[in-house]
């Protein structure tokens, strides 16, 4: 047979660790802390951390596979066929596309990662870098200016894991 709980039980083992990690803060200060004050100090992100999408505009091919596999549907891209001169003389002429547009909604984005997974020239990389909030909803909109930027913080391919 089950005893029965006396009331208020759950509060008071609550409270308890509460006092003891108190105690413990008081006591011993810097050791036992699972916090950092954030604004002061910054934590590292892991290797493979996933913080910002960046673009390597050079690379995209405007094959659109990461806007038609996004689950969220965060990814809109434009572009043109420009119509390039042949290499050597008598050669056909060459037709590429060109990048007009390329916008990611983080707003809508769940960072699941299937952008990059899927582009075929690895043109999205990942980004350690989680610091871009804004204040308005409007300015989570980056477009392919500012996600090239985020290309310079994307840290070399650590190669596979061990």
């Amino acid at each position: 047979m089950a005893m029965p709980k006396l009331p208020g039980a759950g509060m008071l083992k609550g409270m308890a660790v509460t006092l003891k990690t108190m105690v413990k803060t008081i006591l011993l200060p810097g050791k036992h802390l699972n916090t950092i004050n954030y604004p002061k100090e910054k934590e590292s992100p892991v290797p493979r951390a996933r913080g910002v999408i960046a673009l390597d505009q050079e690379a995209c091919t405007v094959c659109m596979l990461c806007a038609r596999n996004c689950p969220d549907w965060c990814i809109y891209i434009e572009g043109h066929k420009e119509e390039k001169a042949p290499d050597k003389p008598g050669g056909r002429v060459r037709v590429r596309a060109t990048l007009d547009r390329f916008d990611i909604d983080y707003a809508l984005c769940m960072y699941c990662g299937i952008c990059v997974e899927v582009c075929p020239f690895d043109a999205l990389f990942w980004s350690p870098d989680y610091e871009y909030s804004e204040n308005h909803m409007g300015k989570l909109l980056h477009d392919m200016d500012r996600l090239q930027e985020w290309l310079t913080t994307v840290p070399p391919d650590p190669g596979p894991e061990k």
